[in-house]
């Protein structure tokens, strides 16, 4: 499949052209989905307004815990190792305007992917767009149609039909990839192999950095 820089309108505000709220930022391997193995630079930015109770980094729900740092100097920080991609996740990375930060990026020849629940607009120059729709709100239907990957986090037995409404609101290009909750992982993914086995368009995604003990 082709992967197309979407490109999203957005005027930010004075704030957000300078500054972002930063969790922690690092340099590893994409552990999930289409893009698993390949070498990337992690952003996550504080703030969630979703608040998944199994989530595994809740710490970055509370934006205002988490250092403001100037965009310049995230590029900076990205441009000292050998990265081609950046991926940006939370927390919910669409709390914040993207606009100044993918376009800083992009400017210094990086890819920009971002991994999402879908809850609030998009922003920004997105090269990929990982979609995983939660419960506790809903993805705006606007988001839906940009999605290139949809990744369903399989909690229990109700989840696989709950991933095929998603399915079909989607397009037809994007990517289906069903993946264990960490914490359930042995319970589910026998049940998650046998449900692809039945329906092929699915895929298996595995949180291998935790299996080879990366971040």
């Amino acid at each position: 499949m082709k992967e197309e820089n979407t490109t999203i309108d957005s005027t930010p505000t004075l704030e957000a052209r300078t500054k972002l709220p930063v969790m922690e930022h690092f340099y590893t391997l994409q552990g999930e989905g289409v893009h698993t193995g390949k070498a990337a630079y992690f952003i996550r930015l504080g703030g969630c307004d979703v608040g998944c109770v199994w989530c595994d980094v809740k710490d970055s729900w509370d934006g205002g815990k988490h250092p403001l740092w100037k965009i310049e100097d995230l590029v900076t920080t990205v441009k000292q190792t050998p990265a081609q991609i950046v991926v940006i996740t939370g927390g919910e990375p669409l709390m914040h305007d993207l606009a100044a930060l993918t376009k800083a990026l992009h400017d210094a020849g990086l890819r920009t992917h971002i991994e999402t629940s879908g809850s609030s607009p998009l922003s920004g120059e997105l090269d990929w767009i990982t979609l995983s729709p939660k419960k506790f709100k809903a993805p705006l239907p606007e988001v839906l149609p940009q999605a290139q990957e949809l990744k369903i986090v399989v909690f229990n037995g109700s989840d696989f039909a709950w991933a095929e409404d998603w399915a079909a609101k989607v397009s037809p290009q994007c990517k289906l990839f069903l993946q264990p909750e960490w914490s359930k992982a042995e319970q589910m993914t026998p049940l998650i192999v046998d449900y692809i086995k039945a329906h092929p368009q699915w895929q298996l995604s595995l949180q291998t950095h935790k299996y080879i003990n990366v971040p």
